[in-house]
Formats: structure tokens, sequence, C-alpha cells
């Protein structure tokens, strides 16, 4: 009858190959955690504790706020589809090309991340408006973009195109490249490598960062107001409509924001699960 050995115990001083869930931080971290965390939220419930619930519900659907909430779901739905298109390719680009000049595109895609909105805005202004750069000439065919709802679109486009590019390229260098290598040698063309293996590979964190830029698109109020104004019910998107609710009816804009923040709250947790995918 042959005894099994005995279990080998952990040397004294020697660190477990299973570490206990959270042993690897040190407890002094949690304190300016919750700090940050605190930052974050008290803001919120602050906002919260002075909505006024008893006209909630008629400050939401006056025929001002739900043109101004409409427009915003159709225009940032519209940005999020024009990063899409813009951004996949960038982001394939950045991940995959060994090109010169590709660390400066990759600076040039982060600009509107650390501009200020407000010059953001002026610097659209002075693209497409009716003196600028291309503005000029599409005033001559008839066209005009500044100040009308093209002009919204433009803006939260470009303002949340880096969100989505980031999240990609990101994605893509995490992926790799050796399925696309395998596909490659099995003699597929590279159309065919991108559209059967490159792009299941990227989808959960397309629909991710697809969901970000929506959300950045919908909050935008700097460059939004600087090249499209503030029309109701054609470029006055629900910022602008809190923005010019708080000197007017200040319980509406609280109402507005209340909302604009439940919106929020339900687009991060859908990119978390569509991170998590």
């Amino acid at each position: 009858m042959s005894s099994r050995p005995a279990p080998s115990r952990p040397r004294t001083g020697t660190v477990s190959a299973t570490p206990a869930p959270g042993s690897a931080l040190p407890r002094w971290v949690l304190v300016p955690a919750l700090i940050g965390a605190l930052f974050v939220l008290l803001p919120l419930v602050a906002m919260s504790t002075r909505v006024e619930w008893s006209s909630f519900w008629a400050l939401i659907t006056s025929e001002s706020s739900l043109a101004a909430l409409r427009l915003s779901l159709q225009t940032a739905a519209t940005s999020a589809a024009a990063c899409v298109v813009l951004g996949v390719p960038m982001a394939l680009l950045l991940a995959r090309a060994r090109a010169p000049g590709i660390s400066l595109l990759r600076s040039l895609v982060l600009i509107p991340l650390v501009l200020p909105p407000v010059v953001s805005g002026i610097a659209l202004l002075y693209t497409v408006g009716r003196q600028g750069l291309i503005g000029r000439h599409l005033e001559v065919l008839g066209i005009q973009v500044d100040f009308s709802t093209a002009a919204v679109v433009l803006a939260q486009t470009f303002v949340a195109l880096p969100f989505l590019v980031i999240s990609l390229e990101g994605a893509l260098r995490t992926a790799g490249t050796r399925y696309e290598a395998a596909a490659a040698s099995l003699g597929a063309r590279p159309s065919r490598v991108l559209l059967r293996v490159t792009l299941p590979l990227m989808l959960p964190s397309l629909a991710s960062g697809t969901v970000l830029s929506f959300a950045r698109a919908l909050g935008e109020f700097g460059a939004t107001i600087t090249v499209a104004g503030s029309l109701q019910g054609t470029t006055r998107t629900l910022p602008l409509e809190i923005y010019l609710q708080r000197e007017s009816d200040p319980d509406a804009a609280v109402a507005l924001s209340f909302v604009l923040m439940i919106v929020a709250v339900m687009v991060i947790a859908i990119a978390r699960r569509r991170a998590a995918a």
C-alpha cells in the first residue's frame, strides 16, 4: 500500500501562487479611491436632491424640452454612425500599418480630446462657415453648413471620433495578428481577412466604442453652440436647452440635467456590458 506524500507547506516569507482577492494592493489605496468615488458621486447626489419631483414630469415633457431631447438623440445617433464609418478605417490604419507618419496621425486623432470644446467649435466654424476654408465654396453651391443640424452632427462627430478610434486601436493591438496571418497563409485575400477575421474580433470593442461615442456626442455643448448656434428644433440640443433654462427656469434645468444623467448612466452600463461580452 503506497502512502501519499504529505502536501508541502509554503515556506515562511514566500508569496502564495494564488493570493487572496485584493491582497496584492496595499490597504492605503482604499482611502484615495473612496475619496475619488465620492468626488464623482456627491455632485450627482446633490443635483438629485434639488429636483422638484412634484413637477418633474411636466418640466421634462414641455415642448422645448422634448424637441431638444429628440434632436439630441437623432444627432448623437447620426454622429455615432459617422464615427463608425470614419473611425474603423483609422483604427485599422493606426494598429496595423507600419508606414512613416503613423505616430503623427495618432497625435492628430487625439487633438479633439485636449482642445477646449469652444476652440473645436471655432476651428469648425472657420472650416465650414460661410467664410470658412470649405464653407465659402459650399456657399457658392447654395449649401450652408454652419448654424444647421448638419453643423451639430459635424461638431459632435469631431469631438466623439477619438473615443472610438482609441478603443478600437487598443483592441486590435491586444488581439494581435496571428489569426489574420493564419487566414492569409491559407490564401484569403486582404478584404476577406478584414471582413471574416478582423471585424469579428473587434466587434465587442466596436460596440462599446460606438456607445461611448454616442454618449460623448449626446453631451456635447461648447463646439455645438459655437458652430451651430441655438435654434429651437434645428440646433438646440439638450445640453443647450439646459444652459438656457438655467437662467429662466432653474427647476427645468435641474430636471433636464437629471434626465441627461440617467441617460449617461444607461449608456455607460450598456458599454460595460458590451465590453465584457
